[in-house]
């Protein structure tokens, strides 16, 4: 920064005739609202961490009825990215899935390389290296950031393809994101890095507004109105998180099955459904402002948990309850746009035996 005049708005030091005590002000204004974006993204090191031994959070987020609501939370700066035990074979796999599947699992319009720009060197340069001070480590005076864990290394400097720049983002953390920029028509998806699908093609959201990313979920017109406003008022800082949860009957990560395309309603016989591959598949979703671009970062962390877990915690009749109840409260159009139908009936009946 060449002067700290630039920290002023452009319009009132170009336009204005500033006197020495309104310049000096406004300096005095401009680095205090700059320390507190700082400090409001103070990144909090897991000093010793031995990722191997962290077991992946159980959550829960099951109940009898299903509302259609966001039921966001608080999160800190420092709860953007998470890693367990499963971090290494997660990453290895969102490597495979990227070479194999290319530009349906990430992209970016011309309109977000500059957020994906910021994002980057926000999570290698600032965010990995402190955070996780046993799995990143930065050298060459902060030009080359060193997976400890994988063996890989990465220029800190983004690359000129802001494609590029999403690869190593999918290699390097196991999170999905979605970046959107705000527009008089509401808020649109302008770059993705989707590895980790759940029933859709996330090519086919990019370029889209909010409104019609959502608009195969049921009864989203309900929270469409509501959402619009809270993107447009999240600070740099204030992240939120909330889980989504639904079911699999397999393993796979990389769920390509379109909502919005006919399912069968028919039930699937109690004996093809095997319980052992069989999973309560919860995303771990947060939403966080960008400070420069101002860009909005969605992004989710999925968990599978094997329902014979779930029926072995006890919590069996709790998860069987809230299957059925995705055909009650305010979206009852869930209980089929989570293709409940044809597992729904066995799975229940496995929980509640």
């Amino acid at each position: 920064m060449d002067s700290l005049l630039e920290l002023l708005p452009g319009d009132l030091t170009e336009t204005l005739p500033l006197s020495p005590a309104v310049m000096a002000l406004g300096v005095i204004l401009a680095i205090l609202s700059t320390v507190y974006t700082l400090d409001s993204l103070e990144i909090k090191p897991l000093n010793g961490l031995d990722y191997k031994a962290v077991e992946p959070t159980k959550y829960r987020p099951f109940k009898p009825i299903f509302h259609i609501t966001m039921a966001l939370q608080a999160d800190s700066p420092s709860g953007l990215i998470t890693v367990d035990s499963e971090y290494l074979d997660r990453v290895s796999l969102r490597r495979q899935i990227i070479a194999q599947h290319g530009d349906m699992v990430h992209a970016c319009l011309p309109a977000g390389v500059e957020a994906v720009r910021e994002l980057h060197q926000y999570l290698l340069r600032d965010y990995l290296p402190t955070r996780f001070p046993t799995m990143f480590r930065l050298r060459d005076e902060g030009r080359q950031l060193d997976n400890l864990v994988t063996g890989r290394s990465f220029p800190t400097t983004t690359p000129d393809d802001a494609e590029a720049a999403l690869r190593v983002l999918g290699e390097t953390v196991e999170e999905d994101m979605f970046l959107l920029m705000e527009e008089p028509e509401g808020h649109r998806a302008v770059a993705f890095l989707c590895c980790f699908p759940s029933g859709f093609d996330p090519s086919t959201k990019v370029g889209k507004l909010l409104k019609e990313i959502h608009s195969p979920v049921p009864s989203y017109d309900k929270i469409g109105p509501s959402m619009e406003r809270f993107f447009s008022k999240i600070e740099v800082g204030k992240s939120v998180k909330r889980t989504n949860w639904s079911m699999q009957t397999h393993s796979d990560l990389f769920h390509y099955d379109r909502h919005d395309q006919h399912k069968s309603d028919e039930p699937v016989a109690a004996e093809e459904i095997d319980m052992s591959k069989t999973y309560a598949r919860i995303e771990l979703q947060t939403l966080t402002r960008l400070p420069k671009t101002r860009a909005i970062l969605f992004s989710f962390k999925t968990y599978l948990y094997p329902v014979e877990s779930l029926k072995k915690e006890g919590l069996g009749p709790q998860v069987a309850d809230a299957i059925e109840g995705l055909k009650t409260g305010n979206a009852p159009g869930m209980w089929r746009y989570k293709g409940a139908p044809q597992w729904g009936e066995p799975i229940c009946k496995y929980l509640r035996s």
